[in-house]
């Protein structure tokens, strides 16, 4: 039995992750900010396995803490952690304001960071894996990504010093780059256009699937994914 806990996986990404996990005979946790939300998604998924839903956010650390113990009540332990909760605030630097800069930075990168705290004593025990997801915007900046490319960047820098300080302990951890995603990220609504070219979330799913795969001896430590065609 392997159990996992997905930070915002009541849609998107998350979701995939989770459908695609349970698919396998994983047991899966997946939290969001409202528990109507999280009830709604594990509604769908229960289908395909054993699901709990909980409401929790990530800029708060006790929800994250509150989120693992009715893991360890339900399951017993924690093997993968999947920090995939994130948004997206985009303007000029002029334009800017403090608030979205807080809010960006606090869910992005402090988030990923309480989720990774209130976690890592149980995957530790079980030498498990954490995964990041970050993005390509963790390595490629553009105009109007201030915010969104500091928390990507500090994402994607935070989660390799995360895997220098782990591996002694045989834990994996692992930080995903994707590109364009047909997902739900900064109030999108996935249409047909995005599902001809993007990326989709149960091709994130089978990422997952495959990474955990690996043999035990190898870390894929950075993973980069793109639609193989680009929007035309």
């Amino acid at each position: 039995m392997k159990v996992v806990l997905i930070t915002g996986g009541s849609k998107g990404i998350g979701f995939g992750i989770a459908e695609a996990l349970l698919k396998e005979g994983y047991k899966v946790a997946i939290t969001s900010r409202t528990i109507a939300s999280a009830n709604q998604a594990a509604s769908h998924l229960v289908a395909h396995g054993d699901v709990l839903a909980i409401e929790a956010d990530v800029v708060d650390f006790k929800s994250q803490q509150d989120a693992v113990n009715l893991i360890l009540e339900k399951w017993g332990q924690l093997d993968i952690l999947i920090a995939n909760a994130g948004i997206g605030h985009f303007a000029p630097i002029d334009e800017l304001n403090i608030d979205l800069w807080k809010e960006t930075i606090d869910t992005n990168l402090t988030g990923v960071f309480y989720s990774i705290k209130a976690s890592v004593e149980e995957i530790k025990k079980t030498k498990g894996h954490i995964f990041t997801i970050s993005s390509l915007a963790g390595t490629n900046f553009f105009a109007g990504g201030s915010a969104y490319n500091a928390s990507k960047f500090g994402l994607t820098g935070f989660t390799q010093s995360v895997m220098l300080d782990l591996r002694k302990y045989g834990v994996k951890v692992s930080t995903i780059m994707p590109g364009s995603v047909a997902s739900h990220f900064n109030d999108h609504q996935p249409n047909a256009e995005d599902d001809a070219w993007k990326i989709q979330p149960e091709d994130m799913g089978k990422l997952i699937v495959d990474l955990l795969a690996m043999p035990a001896r190898t870390l894929p430590s950075k993973v980069e994914i793109r639609p193989t065609t680009p929007k035309g």
